[in-house]
């Protein structure tokens, strides 16, 4: 089976961005305590640019810490999503192989779900360039805590609906590539879990681009059947999602 290209799947967002805004778990507060402690700073009064910001998850909670944040997004449909959400917050269109930010200009650069889309060749050249000396650079991702049973189950579930061979964790969307230069990581990994309508599940899982493009058939002969596996082990139709959120972060020399 053929499998689609990283640049459609990264486009296939803009199609559902709707969707997307509505169902996607957000983070916990834990993660930004987290990225605060390795950082060795407050958000607080921060210059902080969140690239790939989508429809504004991740920005809004560095917002709501009181950073100065910019939002920087490539995609038609998910800026605009952001618009309608974040109105108060300025976004800029671009990606992170091309910042359209200026030289040593931020305290804080993140890539919530966002930087495996990115060629890493040239985004972490960007990346020392916009950056501050100390400043840092936070790239995280929420990913299915495969250790859970039924996500495990789940999980097999979407490879063989898909021919895939490999394991995917459904919340990644994503390998996950850390700079191949100029930065040394640490790592942290932060867990935490939501409940939610089973409904908004299947609607959060179908929102990742392995399934967006793949196309609606494809998707509802899934969900069709997930539906009866979701409802044997959540009788009362409320789903306990957990993640794992993959924390990296380095601080520029």
């Amino acid at each position: 089976m053929t499998r689609p290209s990283d640049a459609a799947r990264a486009h296939s967002f803009n199609s559902a961005a709707a969707q997307y805004a509505t169902n996607r778990p957000s983070y916990p507060s834990a993660l930004l305590d987290a990225i605060e402690d390795m950082a060795g700073r407050p958000l607080a009064g921060a210059r902080v640019a969140d690239v790939g910001a989508g429809t504004g998850i991740a920005t809004a909670l560095l917002h709501a810490r009181g950073a100065n944040v910019v939002a920087v997004e490539p995609g038609d449909g998910m800026a605009a999503q952001f618009r309608r959400a974040l109105p108060e917050v300025p976004i800029v269109r671009g990606d992170g192989n091309h910042l359209p930010l200026a030289t040593a200009s931020l305290d804080f650069l993140t890539y919530a779900q966002s930087w495996h889309w990115t060629d890493p060749a040239r985004a972490s050249p960007e990346a020392l360039r916009v950056l501050r000396p100390g400043g840092a650079l936070a790239l995280w991702w929420n990913t299915s805590a495969l250790d859970v049973p039924w996500i495990a189950a789940q999980t097999a579930r979407v490879q063989r609906h898909f021919g895939i061979d490999n394991v995917v964790r459904i919340n990644g969307d994503g390998t996950h590539t850390a700079p191949t230069s100029g930065f040394d990581f640490t790592g942290r990994r932060v867990r935490w879990s939501r409940r939610v309508p089973l409904d908004t599940h299947l609607a959060n899982i179908t929102s990742h681009s392995i399934f967006l493009v793949h196309g609606e058939e494809r998707t509802a002969a899934f969900v069709t059947e997930e539906r009866h596996h979701l409802l044997a082990a959540f009788p009362d139709g409320t789903v306990e999602e957990t993640y794992d959120v993959e924390l990296l972060l380095a601080t520029r020399p």
